[in-house]
């Protein structure tokens, strides 16, 4: 990789960022989907006292013991009785909003599209809306990898899942702009010349 695709990709990923923080802070795509508990207090005591300082990814009813077809069975029996769903849990004292989630998503955006570009910088697109193009189909299959998978099997809502869909791929075409307009086409001389 050399100094032009770092330093695009460097760019890209800091365009992904400021575009992510703005669609969580200033539009309402951060909060999409997501409901406050009305009187939390009454669910969170019981759930304190059963889950403790044990912080972890929890889905209920739970499925049960035996072999496979037998938890099956069981959890379909519950499913037509009892609420289900997923919870994420973390006792009190942790998740705080330290700078620790900042950095680990600014990181995470950098690295995309660090690899968005490189993968860019691979390919001979004359045109710019063609290497705009690349990074959004890009965005596309990451937009989609997770997001779509979260919503049909944990039954994510699809308010939240079009808006974090929509949150990658604009950001991805942030990345793609900044990408394509740094990494402009080399003329056919020169890209000869390199081989």
């Amino acid at each position: 990789m050399n100094g032009r695709v770092i330093v695009a990709g460097l760019v890209a990923g800091i365009g992904m960022y400021v575009w992510s923080a703005l669609a969580h802070t200033a539009l309402p795509l951060g909060e999409a989907g997501i409901q406050q508990i009305p009187n939390e207090q009454t669910i969170l005591t019981p759930m304190q006292s059963t889950l403790g300082s044990t912080s972890g990814m929890y889905v209920f009813p739970a499925m049960g013991t035996g072999t496979a077809s037998e938890k099956m069975a069981t959890y379909e029996k519950k499913l037509a009785t009892m609420p289900n769903g997923v919870l994420i849990y973390h006792p009190v004292g942790g998740a705080a909003m330290t700078a620790r989630p900042f950095i680990v998503e600014f990181l995470t955006e950098l690295a995309e599209a660090m690899l968005a570009v490189f993968l860019l910088s691979m390919v001979r697109l004359e045109s710019f809306a063609a290497r705009v193009g690349f990074v959004a189909v890009i965005g596309v299959i990451a937009a989609i990898a997770t997001n779509i998978s979260y919503w049909n099997w944990y039954g994510f809502p699809v308010s939240y899942t079009l808006a974090y869909i929509v949150t990658q791929l604009v950001g991805f075409l942030v990345a793609g702009l900044i990408g394509a307009a740094m990494l402009r086409a080399a003329p056919r001389a020169t890209v000869a010349a390199a081989r």
